[in-house]
């Protein structure tokens, strides 16, 4: 039952995900598998959204240097290695965070993506703040 008033909890703070989409998983969470579906659903759809945020930094960069090449393919290098660092601590921040969790078991899977999409979620806002003026 903890683990149910858990879900339900994190299915209401992520729901925010749905943005303007009629029906998702986090719609009316009443059993563990909802639950566990809500999460996934948020999971998927912060790590589209922090892709995009990538994606449209990039391209911010090469609309703020459109005759620096040079320095274009120096910044997206350097933004990669980040991304792929950050990648790195937030699988070992989440690792900590589902510790207490069986892995392979759903709530280890329910806790994993609801981290990933809170962490996903935050990158996504700083990749934006990017280059903004």
């Amino acid at each position: 039952m903890k683990s149910m008033a858990c879900l339900v909890l994190l299915a209401v703070a992520l729901g925010a995900h749905a943005g303007e989409e009629d029906s998702t998983p986090c719609d009316n969470v009443d059993s563990d598998q909802q639950g566990y579906a809500c999460a996934l659903y948020n999971k998927q759809t912060a790590e589209r959204e922090l892709k995009a945020a990538f994606d449209d930094l990039i391209q911010r960069i090469r609309d703020q240097y459109p005759d620096e090449g040079d320095k274009v393919e120096a910044l997206s290098g350097r933004l990669q290695a980040a991304e792929t660092l950050w990648t790195q601590v937030r699988d070992a921040d989440c690792k900590v965070e589902t510790l207490a969790e069986k892995p392979g078991s759903k709530a280890f899977e329910a806790a994993w993506n609801t981290c990933v999409a809170q962490r996903s979620d935050d990158r996504s806002e700083y990749l934006q703040s990017i280059g903004q003026q």
